[in-house]
C-alpha cells in the first residue's frame, strides 16, 4: 500500500518537472507537487505484519504535555518545569523490543531523545513528547512539523487559558484528516465548564461532529478534589493499539493523503489552461489579423512596385544582383525580401506580441505559446519572400489576361498570313495583266497599280504588327498583379501557420494532461471501510 502511494507521488512529481521545463508550469505553481511530503508512520519502520502505533502529544508551551507522557509512563522520562518554550527536543519512549528502522534527514539525532521500558501492556505503542510548536525557535516548529507526518494519533492538549491559541488552530486545520485526534483540556483544576463548551464549539467548527474531549489535572495534592479523566485517555489510546485499528488508521492516513496530491494534481493540470482558450486564441487571431494585413498591404505599395520595375527589366534575374544595382543593402535573397523590411518586422512582431498578451488574459500558459510563435517572427520574411517571387514568375510566364494572349496569338497569325495573301493576290494580278496586255495590246498594268499594291502588302502586315504591339501586355503591371497575388498568399499562409502553431500548442497540453489522468485515476475515489471494533470512538478521532 505504502509503495503504491510513493509510486504516486513520485510520479507526479515526475510530471510536474516536465510540467515546468516545457514551460506549462512555474516553479512556483509546481512546488504544490515537487514539495509533496509522501512521508507516513509506517516509513519508520522495515516491512513487517505489525507496527506499533505512534503518539503524539502536541500542544503549546506550559500546557503540561511532559506531565501528562510522565504519568502514561509511569516514570520521569519527559523535561518538566517552568521555562519558556519547556520542550526543546522530541521525547520518544519505546518498549525495548521496538527498533526503528531509519530516522528520516530532516530528523536530527541531537534533537531526539530516547527512553525505553520493559512493560509489556504498552509494548505496541510509541509515545512521542514533541516540542512546543509555539516555540519563539524556528527549529522547535520545524521539529514539530517535521515528525507530524510519521504520527498515527495526536493528543492534542491544550489548558483553559490557551485553547483557542491560533498557531494551534493552523495545524489542526492543516493536518487535519491525516490523523486520528484525541483533545485533552490539561489542568482541569484551573478549568470552568463554559471553557469546555466553548473549546468542544470551536472543535465541531474544525470538523469534529463528537471530539473526545478529556479533562485532566495533574496536580499532586490528593486533599484537592477535581475531575481527572486520566485513566480514560490511557484506556483510549491502549485500546487503540491494535493490529487492525493500527492498519485501518494507515489505510486511512494513505487515503487523506492520496487526495490531498489528487486535488494539490488537480489544482496543477487546471493551472496549464483549458481547451476552450485556445479555441478563444485562434478566434481572436482570426479576427484580428486581416486589420493587420491591410495594414501591412497599404505599406507594401511602394515596394511593390519597385520589385514589379525590377522584374519588368530584368525578368528572372536572382534578387541580390537587383539590390547590388540598386543600392540597397547585399542580404541573401532567402532570408528577407525587399517588401519584409524592418518596419514590416516591427508590425508582425507587434501583432505576435498582442497574441501573447491575450493568452495571457485567456489564463493560459504563455512561455509554450511564446516559444513557439517566436519562431514565426523571423520565418515570416522567408514566407513573404518565396510566396511572392514564385507568384511573379509565373504570372511572366504567361503575361495577361487569357482574351489578351488569345488575341495576341491571332495577331501574330494575320502578321504573317495578310502579307502574304496580299502578295498572294498581287501576283495574280500581275500575271492576269500581262497575259491580257499580250493577247489586247492593251498597256500593260500602270504606276497606281504598283503604289497601291505596295500599300496593300505594306498594310497587311502593319495592322497585325500594330494590333500585337497595343494588345501585348505590360511585364511591370503583370509582375505587379504576380507580386500581389503571392502577398495575399503569403498573408493567407502566415494566418494558417500560426493557427497551426496554436493547435500544436493545445496538442502538447493534451498529452501532457493525458500523462497526468492515470495518476488521478489511480489515487482512491472511497474511503477505506471502517475497523472492527473501537469503531464509534475511532469515528470521533476522525474529522
Amino acid at each position: 500500500m505504502d509503495y503504491n502511494y510513493s509510486d504516486l507521488v513520485t510520479q507526479a512529481k515526475q510530471w510536474a518537472k516536465e510540467a515546468v521545463q516545457s514551460g506549462w508550469l512555474s516553479e512556483q505553481d509546481a512546488k504544490l507537487l515537487l514539495e509533496f511530503d509522501e512521508r507516513t508512520p509506517d516509513s519508520l519502520f522495515a516491512k513487517s505484519h505489525s507496527r506499533p502505533l505512534i503518539v503524539a502529544f502536541l500542544g503549546g508551551s506550559g500546557v503540561g504535555k511532559s506531565t501528562l507522557l510522565n504519568r502514561l509512563a509511569g516514570e520521569e522520562i519527559a523535561r518538566t518545569g517552568v521555562e519558556r518554550p519547556t520542550s526543546k527536543e522530541v521525547t520518544l519512549y519505546r518498549h525495548r523490543s521496538v527498533e526503528l528502522s531509519k530516522l528520516p534527514e530532516s530528523l536530527p539525532i541531537d534533537k531526539i531523545k530516547v527512553a525505553t521500558h520493559d512493560d509489556e501492556s504498552k509494548k505496541n505503542i510509541i509515545w512521542i513528547d514533541m516540542p512546543d510548536f509555539d516555540s519563539t525557535e524556528v527549529k522547535n516548529r520545524d521539529l514539530v512539523l517535521g515528525w507530524l507526518p510519521h504520527i498515527d494519533v495526536l493528543i492534542y492538549v491544550v489548558s483553559p487559558e490557551r485553547y483557542r491559541d491560533n498557531k494551534a488552530w493552523q495545524i489542526l486545520l492543516a493536518e487535519g484528516g491525516r490523523h486520528a485526534w484525541i483533545f485533552v483540556l490539561n489542568q482541569w483544576d484551573k478549568g470552568q465548564p463554559e471553557q469546555y463548551d466553548d473549546f468542544i464549539k470551536q472543535l465541531r467548527k474544525a470538523g469534529f461532529e463528537n471530539p473526545i474531549v478529556y479533562r485532566t489535572s495533574c496536580i499532586t495534592d490528593t486533599s484537592i478534589t477535581t475531575q481527572d479523566e486520566f485513566s480514560q485517555l490511557r484506556a483510549t489510546i491502549e485500546g487503540l493499539a491494535d493490529e487492525h485499528i493500527i492498519e485501518q488508521l494507515e489505510s486511512r492516513g494513505l487515503y487523506v493523503r492520496q487526495i490531498d496530491l489528487k486535488d494539490k494534481l488537480q489544482r496543477s493540470v487546471e493551472k496549464t489552461g483549458v481547451p476552450d482558450g485556445f479555441e478563444k486564441l485562434i478566434k481572436y487571431w482570426q479576427s484580428s489579423w486581416p486589420e493587420t494585413v491591410k495594414i501591412l498591404k497599404e505599406g507594401f505599395e511602394w515596394p511593390l512596385q519597385i520589385m514589379a520595375g525590377y522584374y519588368a527589366q530584368l525578368a528572372g534575374h536572382l534578387l541580390p544582383k537587383y539590390k547590388k544595382q540598386s543600392g540597397a543593402e547585399s542580404e541573401p535573397a532567402n532570408k528577407k525580401s525587399i517588401l519584409w523590411d524592418d518596419w514590416a518586422q516591427s508590425r508582425f512582431a507587434d501583432k505576435l506580441g498582442e497574441l501573447i498578451v491575450k493568452a495571457d488574459q485567456l489564463q493560459l500558459p504563455v512561455k509554450p505559446i511564446k516559444q513557439v510563435l517566436l519562431s514565426y517572427r523571423d520565418k515570416a520574411a522567408k514566407i513573404v519572400h518565396e510566396q511572392t517571387e514564385l507568384a511573379a514568375r509565373q504570372a511572366l510566364v504567361n503575361p495577361g489576361n487569357k482574351l489578351q494572349r488569345f488575341l495576341m496569338k491571332f495577331a501574330r497569325f494575320c502578321e504573317f498570313v495578310l502579307p502574304l495573301a496580299a502578295i498572294s493576290w498581287v501576283s495574280y494580278q500581275v500575271l492576269e495583266g500581262f497575259y491580257e496586255s499580250s493577247i489586247s495590246d492593251e498597256a500593260y498594268l500602270g504606276t497606281d497599280f504598283a503604289i497601291h499594291s505596295g500599300i496593300l502588302i505594306a498594310l497587311s502586315w502593319l495592322l497585325p504588327f500594330f494590333l500585337r504591339k497595343q494588345l501585348k501586355p505590360s511585364l511591370e503591371k503583370t509582375a505587379l498583379k504576380g507580386l500581389q497575388q503571392g502577398l495575399d498568399q503569403s498573408m493567407a499562409k502566415i494566418e494558417v501557420e500560426i493557427e497551426s502553431a496554436i493547435h500544436q500548442v493545445a496538442e502538447q497540453r493534451e498529452k501532457l494532461v493525458a500523462k497526468a489522468q492515470p495518476i488521478l485515476k489511480q489515487c482512491k475515489k472511497q474511503p477505506p471501510s471502517k475497523p472492527a471494533g473501537e469503531t464509534e470512538t475511532l469515528k470521533r478521532m476522525l474529522v
